[in-house]
């Protein structure tokens, strides 16, 4: 699993958390997928494995992994049933990254929108994610 940790004063956690839902929710990582474990990912990224701990607690609870006892870490099953509050908690991040983009870039939020709804259009016709 490749993730890409960054000195952008994001918590290193929340990177973590968010590469690993972002792969979860694009369906990149497979419902009933075992993580990696907790000391592997953290000797991999060159982290404190407290971090990664904090991480899959935080994907716990939004309920996109579980632990498994005495057998680690597991994608939940079915991911996308999430609540609709988990789902725009997931999402929010993202969101607030590209208004901040678009507010930089002059784009106001009428005009943000109607770009989103049209790149989702798109996205539909081609059939799926693009990158």
């Amino acid at each position: 699993m490749q993730i890409h940790l960054s000195d952008d004063g994001v918590p290193l956690y929340q990177q973590v958390v968010q590469q690993i839902q972002h792969r979860i929710l694009s369906g990149q990582i497979a419902g009933g997928a075992e993580m990696p474990a907790i000391r592997t990912l953290a000797e991999r990224l060159r982290v404190n494995p407290n971090t990664i701990a904090r991480a899959y607690r935080e994907l716990e609870q939004a309920g996109l992994v579980e632990k498994r006892r005495t057998r680690g870490t597991f994608v939940t099953s079915s991911p996308t049933a999430m609540s609709s509050q988990k789902k725009r908690e997931a999402i929010e991040p993202a969101i607030d990254q590209l208004i901040v983009l678009a507010r930089g870039l002059g784009v106001d939020g009428k005009e943000l929108s109607q770009w989103v709804l049209r790149r989702d259009e798109h996205m539909q016709r081609q059939g799926g994610e693009q990158s």
